[in-house]
Formats: structure tokens, C-alpha cells, sequence
């Protein structure tokens, strides 16, 4: 009904300005969809992304004033699966022209598929497992992949001189190809790696963790998992003080948020991380990207606002230049994705014939006294790791 009114009040809006002669066209309007985890276990990071994508829409209403604008409507997928698909097809019904957003490649994958049979691209951050690039879909496409946070952690990790390592991982997709690939890497250049796979049921981590202490003796252990799983673990090793040299993670770890709820298992942990906290610009677009998400949230970005907010303005552009073209209601939104060549705040964006961002790289934060410093690689790091050192 909202949007009924609203499209009565453009078309009234349109007729006065033709009787009273003005030249000017009128703004267009560009409805996106947005399905995100708001709740849920992984509530925390699909509240970071969709602030990034608030700010998105905030600065392009800027840049586009007087020729276009953008409204964005989300709806809560409540980290599952089938709501997720739900939420697509809302959205798809409601008339959006395409979807930003996703967290978990659990999630995407169905939700995608749904965006793909409903003709909608669907671009994000939030799902790096390979499998969702080999499925041949022209709609789908993401701006990170499970490479860039494989060769951050791999980095690290070799930096420190490691020579036993055990890894911790959730045995979902996304973690499971991550976990093998840093296997992999690390087994290839003579390092001890122990393998170590729970289920997202796992609740009491102290058992694996005793294990890991006894039977592997690590110099690191790497967890690849989501937030919940962090601090599962980092309880039962704070309990169990292994004697290791360093604890790092991956995604959703190294942010402002978890410093924030969790400063008793946080300080000298790693994970990834685009920015430090409190963050640090100096290029044009990214002081106002702080500016904006600090007028509309009153704090400053991390870097799971940073991707929400670079695929959903890489999706703007390429919305605005189909509409352009006349393409826009022809399907040819995909193409115009596609011939994407630009500098962003998490480097430079392109897309392949999958979908992917195959420039992706990623970088290594560590949570010290509540900040989050960079530390690898040397070139982007604003500080040094603090090392040995881990919670407890």
C-alpha cells in the first residue's frame, strides 16, 4: 500500500511540473531488496552488513540527487535457509530490481537460487564457499571468496614461524573448504597441521579443545567458524590454557562489536579484518563513507559495514548505467555487473564470468586493548602483532 501511495504522489508530482512548464525530468526511484540475518545466530554480522548497506543508499541519494533515487526494503531471514528463500521471493513479488545482502553460504545458496529463477541479481559479501561460483548462475555475484581469507590466515600463520598447527572448524561448506585449503598450504610447506571438525550443534567446546592440548600441541590454533563458535572456543581454552603462541580466526572475529561484548576473550586474537578500529581514512570516498555510517549509526564503521556497503554501491552504479542504457527492465542488469572495473574500499572489484572478484585479498586485524590493530600484511599493517600472546 506504501508504495502504491508513493507511486501516486510521483505521477501527480510529474503532471504539475509538465503544466507549469518545468523542463527538469523527474528523479527516478529504484527500489533494492535486502535479505539479511537480523536475528539469529548470526545476527551480529547481518546487522554490520546492512548498516554498510544503509550508507550505500545514504551517500548515492547524494551523488545521484536530482536523477535518481534509492530506497532499499530488507527483510529479516532469521538465519535459516528456508526463510531465507521466503524473503526472496517477498521481495521478488514486491517489485525490487535486484538484492543486496546474505550472510552464511548455507543461506545464499538457496536464497540466490531463488533470486536467479526469479530473473534478480543477487550480489554479496557473506558467502565464500566455492561451490556457490560453480553453479553457472548469471545473476549471482560476490565480491569476496574463500582465496582472499585462505591467503590472509596462511600469511599470518607463516609469518609467526609456526611448525604445529591445529585447526577448528565448523563442518559446513564454507568453513569446511576454507579449513582444507589452509591445510593444504600449510602441510605443503612442511608444517604440522591437526584437523579438528565439530558440528554447529556444539555447545561445550572444552572436550575438542582438551584434546587439542593433549594430543597436538600446537604452536597455533587457527578456528574457522562464526562468532558463537569464537567464543565457544576461546571459553574453553581460557579454561584449559593450552600452550600455545597465538589464536586466530576469520571472519566476523576481528571487529569493534566482539571487542566490545567479549573484552575478557578477545585481547591478542586475530582475525580477518579490511579496517582497524577505530578506523583510519584518508581517500575522498572513504572519510565520507565514515562520516555517513557515523551520522546514521553514531559510531564508526568495521570492515562488515565496509563490504555491505561496496557491493550494494558497485550494484547502484551498475543499476543506474543499465537504466541508461535501456537495458535495466530487459535483464540487463547482469551485463552491466559484469563490465564493472572499479577501485573500492576493499581494493579493486571485477567480476568473472562466475560472478567472482578474483582481485580479492584480505588482511589480518588483532584485537589490542580494544582496538583492532593490522597486522599482515606488512604493507597495510598500522601496527605489530603482539606475539606470543593470546587471552589468558
Amino acid at each position: 500500500m506504501t508504495r502504491t501511495i508513493a507511486n501516486l504522489v510521483t505521477v501527480s508530482a510529474l503532471a504539475l511540473s509538465v503544466a507549469l512548464g518545468a523542463g527538469a525530468a523527474q528523479a527516478k526511484e529504484f527500489l533494492l531488496g535486502s535479505e539479511l540475518p537480523l536475528t539469529g545466530s548470526l545476527a551480529r554480522v547481518g546487522q554490520g552488513m546492512h548498516e554498510g548497506i544503509a550508507v550505500a543508499i545514504d551517500m548515492a541519494n547524494k551523488s545521484y540527487a536530482g536523477k535518481h533515487s534509492f530506497k532499499v526494503q530488507t527483510i529479516d531471514d532469521e538465519t535459516s535457509p528456508a526463510k531465507g528463500v521466503a524473503a526472496v521471493e517477498k521481495l521478488a513479488g514486491d517489485g525490487v530490481v535486484a538484492i543486496t545482502g546474505g550472510y552464511g553460504s548455507n543461506i545464499i545458496g538457496p536464497a540466490s537460487e531463488a533470486a536467479q529463477k526469479a530473473g534478480l541479481v543477487y550480489i554479496t559479501s557473506g558467502g565464500v564457499s566455492p561451490e556457490l561460483t560453480q553453479r553457472g548462475y548469471p545473476t549471482f555475484f560476490r565480491i569476496n571468496n574463500t582465496d582472499g581469507y585462505a591467503l590472509a590466515m596462511i600469511g599470518l600463520i607463516q609469518e609467526m614461524g609456526a611448525k604445529k598447527v591445529s585447526i577448528v572448524y565448523l563442518n559446513k561448506d564454507a568453513t569446511s573448504s576454507l579449513a582444507k585449503q589452509v591445510n593444504t598450504a600449510l602441510t605443503a610447506k612442511g608444517v604440522t597441521v591437526g584437523m579438528h571438525e565439530f558440528d554447529g550443534s556444539t555447545s561445550d567446546f572444552k572436550p575438542l579443545m582438551n584434546k587439542v592440548k593433549l594430543q597436538d600441541r600446537p604452536d597455533v590454533i587457527a578456528m574457522v567458524g562464526y562468532e558463537n563458535d569464537y567464543v565457544g572456543i576461546l571459553r574453553a581454552s581460557k579454561v584449559l590454557k593450552p600452550q600455545v603462541k597465538a589464536m586466530v580466526g576469520v571472519w566476523s572475529l576481528a571487529t569493534a562489536q566482539m571487542a566490545k561484548e567479549f573484552p575478557d576473550l578477545m585481547e591478542n586474537v586475530y582475525g580477518t579484518s579490511m579496517l582497524p578500529y577505530p578506523v583510519e581514512f584518508t581517500q575522498p570516498e572513504a572519510v565520507e563513507f565514515a562520516a555517513t555510517y557515523k551520522k546514521l549509526f553514531n559510531k564508526d564503521p568495521d570492515y562488515l559495514g565496509q563490504f555491505g556497503y561496496v557491493q550494494t554501491r558497485l550494484l547502484i552504479d551498475a543499476v543506474v548505467r543499465a537504466d541508461e542504457a535501456g537495458t535495466l527492465g530487459k535483464g540487463g542488469l547482469p551485463d552491466e555487473l559484469r563490465k564493472t572495473d572499479a577501485n573500492t574500499l576493499i581494493g579493486r572489484v571485477t567480476f568473472d564470468k562466475n560472478g567472482d572478484n578474483l582481485n580479492f585479498t584480505h588482511r589480518m586485524g588483532q584485537h589490542q586493548g580494544g582496538k583492532v590493530v593490522l597486522v599482515w600484511p606488512q604493507d597495510a599493517a598500522n601496527g605489530k602483532m603482539n606475539f606470543p600472546a593470546v587471552p589468558w
